[in-house]
């Protein structure tokens, strides 16, 4: 059936969605009623009503009635972020400490966590994650009481030696260790490949959890800007490993937390090259690559890695089941240094978790969940974007990432985003301020939003709220 063959009303919706992306179609525009649809591309009138009607679930077209349907929103109607050399630390917080405490309100109820990039609850298979830990528990000889293989669970390397396809890679069950989550992976690299008092080149802004990370090790931090379309600034960087002499790089290629920039494929293989002539090894953490927006999965750097210097990292946090812990990496030339590291640590990964994350990959479970994984994000993106769009000054900036889970936002320079954070959170509403993601405390009028979560009304308020915030409107204003 017409419906039926290559999912026609999506083929529909897509084009359509592209021409509101380029500015093709603006805010306001009126759309071709159903029957006109219908009949110019050949669909049947149900078709028609489908493609319209995804588009209304991602926000970008309304239906008025008895008027028929209007473009609602224009992506490139907001300012994108640019990167800021600014350099402003807090004066009563360190980092760590504003780390902790933005963290440490996570789990108490009622809290709306705009501050967490990660999948809400209700995007997780755990009924078919529940049936294949059953499964893998039968299906072992001692329920997975005991320790498992030093490198990982045979079976579960089987499937990430599979998995590596989607991103440009080939891989051997014996080239992969396990790892418990990919923040182990990323610190079993880091220990392999360094001593105290080397130097990481690591992204500005980046993921907090690394420049603690660094800091526990004892290693200096060499920060490289990162812009918010085409990720880490290669210029910069080449120009600093010719004045500094660094260790490692860790960097998040694909969609950057918190930015959400993808370094195109070539730049990441000139990346690649670039290091592999200075022999400085390349930490990379693809933590976000399968949650890609568009047609294919962007390339990894460990795609064009042939001398061994790349370790790719990731794990199935924050696509399928965070609580279970389930990371790896290829760590390469290095694989035996890092598999040290983790009989230093670790000795084994959690065999229950492994096996059931083994299993439910074996099962060919893990492609039809992604891909409606990625879809209710991409989503949510664009809904999210539309309120702070209606709801926020109209002097911010804000990025557009093409995946992953994370909006960053520029704010006007009189706004201090822990001062925003503190008065945020006498409302019950959490976010991340942007001093958090640099290792000196700049970036402190951004702020980073999650959109992990299902747009909601109460999503909607806690965004006006917020907005009246940023800017210090009527009950609403105060310095925290």
């Amino acid at each position: 059936m017409e419906e039926t063959v290559g999912f026609l009303y999506h083929q529909v919706a897509e084009r359509l969605e592209q021409m509101i992306g380029k500015g093709i179609l603006s805010t306001g525009d009126k759309l071709p009623s159903v029957r006109v649809l219908s009949e110019e591309q050949g669909i049947s009138m149900s078709t028609a009503f489908k493609a319209y009607g995804e588009l209304e679930m991602k926000g970008l077209v309304e239906a008025r009635p008895k008027s028929g349907y209007y473009v609602r929103f224009t992506p490139q109607e907001l300012p994108q972020a640019p990167f800021a050399e600014r350099r402003l630390p807090p004066k009563d917080i360190s980092v760590g400490e504003m780390i902790r405490e933005v963290y440490r309100n996570l789990s108490a109820e009622g809290i709306v966590r705009l501050s967490v990039a990660a999948p809400a609850p209700e995007h997780l298979p755990e009924a078919k994650l529940n049936k294949s830990m059953m499964e893998a528990l039968r299906e072992d000889a001692h329920s997975c009481i005991r320790y498992g293989d030093i490198q990982g669970n045979a079976r579960l390397r089987q499937q990430l030696a599979r998995l590596a396809f989607n991103w440009g890679g080939s891989a051997a069950p014996e080239d992969i260790v396990t790892t418990q989550g990919c923040m182990e992976a990323l610190s079993f690299c880091l220990q392999a490949l360094t001593r105290p008092g080397d130097t990481v080149a690591i992204e500005a802004p980046g993921y907090f959890g690394v420049s603690m990370v660094l800091n526990s090790l004892g290693l200096k931090v060499l920060e490289v800007p990162v812009h918010p379309e085409t990720g880490i600034d290669l210029d910069y960087l080449e120009n600093a490993l010719g004045r500094t002499a660094v260790a490692a790089c860790l960097f998040v290629p694909n969609f950057n937390n918190p930015t959400g920039a993808c370094l195109p494929d070539e730049r990441k293989e000139r990346l690649v090259r670039m290091l592999a002539r200075r022999n400085i090894p390349l930490i990379e953490d693809d933590i976000y690559g399968e949650l890609y927006f568009g047609k294919s999965r962007p390339l990894a750097c460990k795609h064009f890695d042939e001398k061994g210097l790349v370790l790719y990292c990731s794990s199935f946090s924050k696509m399928l089941a965070p609580g279970y812990r389930v990371g790896w990496c290829l760590p390469g030339r290095f694989r035996e240094q890092v598999l040290m590291q983790k009989l230093a640590h670790t000795v084994t990964s959690a065999a229950p978790t492994h096996a059931a994350v083994a299993r439910f990959l074996e099962a060919g479970r893990f492609g039809l969940h992604m891909r409606r994984l990625r879809k209710a994000l991409h989503t949510q993106c664009l809904r999210y974007t539309q309120a702070i769009c209606h709801h926020f000054p109209d002097n911010i900036r804000i990025t557009r990432p093409q995946g992953g889970f994370t909006l960053w936002l520029e704010l006007p320079p009189e706004v201090n985003a822990y001062a925003l954070y503190r008065r945020a959170i006498r409302h019950n509403i959490s976010i991340a301020p942007g001093q958090m993601f640099s290792a000196d405390g700049r970036f402190s009028n951004y702020i980073r939003l999650s959109y992990g979560a299902p747009f909601s009304e109460e999503i909607e308020g806690s965004l006006e709220i917020l907005g009246r915030l940023v800017g210090g409107g009527g009950e609403y204003g105060g310095d925290g």
